[in-house]
């Protein structure tokens, strides 16, 4: 149980660093790009004695790594950029819910869990009114510009993201990884993904003058690079504790990082939340526990 802790609090660290961003002057698409070498140093660092990592371009596991990593970096962005305009509580709120998705997957294509029934739909249901509820957000004037009316869209964004980008993870880690035991090298080879990308990004936007390193960035990338790494591997150490039982462990860490990142936007970040977006929160739980409900009983 200690480790599916430690992966609640490290996710809800996550977001903490993306909403302190703006008030220090910390430029998130630099931080994101440079957080990436930092996850894989720290991935180096908790790889077991009896594994190593090597890349292997000749293997099609490695290949679709790679592009899932490209993945990981629009999800990323699209978190970061959520985090800022919507606030962390909803943010959390439309990543997590994406388990749904996942989960779903697992269910119906994989065949790792019970058949789905009558109230997993129910609950894929609840979770997509909850997802909308959540993020609503009221206009404060009749005068608000296009960009900030279509803000409630990013953490739609997120959810689809988040949803597709883990759904791929889980099937690729059960068809090339599960029997090998090798996940940390795995995801080890979808951050080198995300590093290329990043650095191709990146480089052409310092190129095109659009772009200009600062300090902040790289220091910044350090706090949001470690608890990125550790988020995973704290929630694969969960999984394995309980018999890689994705319907028990991923509900009670989705509604950790829920209700974790909704206290803390609350107390520390002073963030409103509208009857709708309670109505939504308590939604979500309902809906995560009807989801994977025969991992739970």
């Amino acid at each position: 149980m200690i480790d599916l802790l430690l992966s609640i609090i490290f996710s809800v660290l996550l977001l903490i660093n993306f909403r302190l961003h703006p008030r220090f002057g910390v430029n998130t698409f630099q931080t994101i790009i440079l957080n990436y070498p930092v996850c894989i140093i720290t991935g180096l660092l908790f790889l077991p004695e009896n594994q190593h990592f090597s890349l292997d371009l000749s293997e099609t596991s490695t290949l679709l790594a790679m592009l899932l990593g490209v993945g990981f970096v629009i999800t990323f962005m699209l978190s970061g950029i959520s985090t800022q305009r919507i606030g962390m509580a909803m943010t959390s709120l439309a990543n997590n819910m994406s388990l749904v998705v996942p989960v779903i997957f697992s269910l119906v294509v994989l065949k790792m869990s019970s058949s789905f029934d009558t109230l997993n739909y129910l609950g894929l249901i609840l979770a997509i009114v909850a997802v909308v509820l959540s993020t609503f957000k009221k206009s404060e004037s009749d005068s608000s510009n296009k960009k900030e009316n279509i803000d409630w869209l990013l953490p739609i964004a997120v959810f689809v993201m988040y949803g597709i980008t883990n759904t791929t993870f889980n099937y690729l880690n059960a068809k090339y990884v599960t029997a090998s035991g090798t996940t940390i090298p795995f995801t080890l080879t979808i951050l080198v993904g995300s590093v290329l990308i990043g650095g191709i990004v990146l480089g052409i936007r310092i190129m095109q003058g659009k772009e200009k390193l600062v300090l902040k960035s790289l220091v910044a990338a350090v706090p949001l690079g470690i608890p990125n790494f550790l988020s995973f591997y704290y929630l694969l150490k969960a999984l394995d504790a309980y018999q890689n039982n994705g319907a028990f462990v991923l509900p009670i860490y989705n509604i950790g990082v829920i209700v974790g990142s909704a206290l803390v936007a609350f107390i520390f970040f002073q963030e409103k939340f509208t009857l709708l977006n309670k109505i939504g929160l308590i939604l979500a739980v309902m809906a995560i526990g009807l989801i994977s409900y025969q991992g739970l009983f």
